[in-house]
């Protein structure tokens, strides 16, 4: 306990100095805004509603409500088997995490159904995590992708309790168009600016962080897929009326990620009336919004390319994946489920519970060559209870799926996502004022398997006291 993780600290996957970055980008959503409890409550009931009244679907799905504790950010569905689930960095499932609706699926139907517990990298999302081209799984990154996956278990159990047969392809599609009906139709952007004090959360210190920014020289730029007028009156809330003069470029409905690979696309000025305007684009104006356009056609009038520039975003592949693998810029994720992760794995309950679960891991390991049967007996009893901690484990963070980060042994499937992508990450851009602006940033040197000796050959004086105990007896 002398040694807690802090959670508004900045973690690196890359080394990389501040003082090498002059131009800081941002995203707009759960980036530079946060948004409260209520706004995923509203883009749920508001996709129930669509179902319901345009796709036709059973008046008795309204008596499902959202529910925040349910999902987490990073599963898997299966289109064709309607069932959500958790997969590890090497598309492994994690066995008690697949979901059919709202009921937990047996262990030993999932092995039936998967032919075991591997997923096939043919059966894997897309690059960006889609369904698509054959892929028969859909990986939900989005934080706005909770009230889906929600809202996919919710029909999917009614379906399933009263015997309804249905095709699970076309329920997914439903949903899927129900949730981009809900922004795209701006039933989501009216709601917010109609109540912004009820669903954006007052964050002081965004302005602070830009402020900072600027005092120190830096050159700054907006890059969203939310609207104008939405981005207009959010900015103002948070940062003040003056917020543009914080900004050199700012772009909005950007189509993210088309942006960053679609050459064809043209910019088009946005004039105060949120008319768009026909001038040919020769220069990004500051002071200006610019909507749609591409980022080929950004770095040309801009001249801001490679790693001198860090872009901030909360969405592992739309916002960070083609910046870092094609255009070499430096990226920086925002991950808001992590503060509260921390503060759980802080916990004195959390700390004794993983001790004594690697120490249980260190004495199966180390006795496993006992083969009498009392020893094998001793042995069954461990991995009883090791199941049994791991599973206490997981329920620490969320009862269904567990960690974001981790399955029971390895990393998720999104944190391989985001260590690949992201240089550095954090819970919210306030993490940047604890940092001086010339800060680099270390990775911790973790050791490899093969860079640590088995229990066996550890000596004594590495070894926990149980396992010491357990040896002399």
């Amino acid at each position: 306990m002398n040694n807690l993780l802090n959670p508004d600290a900045i973690f690196a996957n890359n080394e990389m100095s501040l003082s090498d970055i002059e131009i800081y980008g941002f995203d707009y959503d759960y980036t530079l805004v946060f948004y409260s409890k209520h706004l995923h409550t509203l883009i749920f009931n508001a996709a129930r509603d669509l179902l319901i009244n345009e796709h036709r679907y059973p008046v008795e799905i309204r008596k499902y409500e959202y529910d925040p504790s349910f999902a987490i950010r990073g599963l898997h569905y299966d289109v064709q088997r309607a069932v959500l689930m958790k997969i590890d960095a090497f598309h492994y499932i994690q066995l008690g995490t697949v979901y059919r609706g709202l009921s937990v699926v047996p262990d030993e139907e999932v092995i039936e159904m998967y032919e075991g517990s591997h997923v096939p990298l043919e059966q894997m999302s897309d690059f960006y995590g889609k369904s698509s081209h054959g892929n028969t799984m859909k990986q939900f990154m989005d934080i706005f992708s909770l009230p889906e996956m929600t809202l996919l278990s919710c029909v999917n159990e009614y379906f399933l309790k009263n015997n309804i047969d249905y095709e699970p392809v076309h329920l997914y599609k439903d949903v899927k168009d129900s949730i981009r009906d809900v922004h795209i139709k701006g039933i989501m952007y009216r709601a917010i600016e109609a109540d912004i004090e009820k669903y954006i959360c007052y964050a002081e210190q965004t302005r602070a962080v830009l402020a900072k920014l600027a005092d120190h020289g830096k050159k700054m730029f907006l890059i969203t897929n939310s609207p104008s007028s939405f981005v207009d009156k959010g900015m103002r809330y948070i940062v003040g009326k003056d917020w543009r003069d914080l900004f050199d470029v700012v772009i909005v409905q950007a189509e993210k990620p088309n942006f960053f690979n679609d050459k064809r696309r043209p910019f088009r000025k946005v004039n105060e009336k949120g008319v768009l305007l026909w001038d040919k684009i020769h220069k990004l104006q500051k002071g200006q919004i610019y909507k749609q356009g591409n980022l080929y056609e950004f770095l040309k009038l801009t001249g801001w390319r490679g790693s001198k520039v860090l872009y901030f975003g909360d969405h592992i592949y739309s916002d960070l994946a083609d910046l870092t693998l094609k255009h070499g810029w430096r990226t920086g994720a925002i991950i808001p489920e992590l503060r509260s992760e921390l503060r759980i794995m802080n916990t004195e309950q959390y700390v004794q519970t993983m001790t004594w679960l690697q120490t249980l891991t260190g004495l199966l390991e180390q006795m496993q060559v006992h083969r009498d049967a009392e020893s094998q007996l001793v042995l069954q009893e461990w991995k009883k209870e090791r199941k049994e901690m791991r599973e206490m484990t997981k329920s620490f963070f969320n009862a269904q799926f567990g960690s974001l980060f981790r399955t029971d042994q390895n990393p998720t499937y999104f944190l391989r996502r985001l260590s690949r992508f992201a240089d550095i990450y954090m819970a919210s851009l306030s993490c940047l004022l604890n940092y001086d602006v010339n800060h680099t940033f270390y990775p911790r040197r973790t050791p490899l398997q093969h860079e640590l000796p088995a229990w066996s050959e550890r000596p004594p004086t590495f070894r926990l006291p149980l396992l010491q105990e357990a040896q002399a007896k």
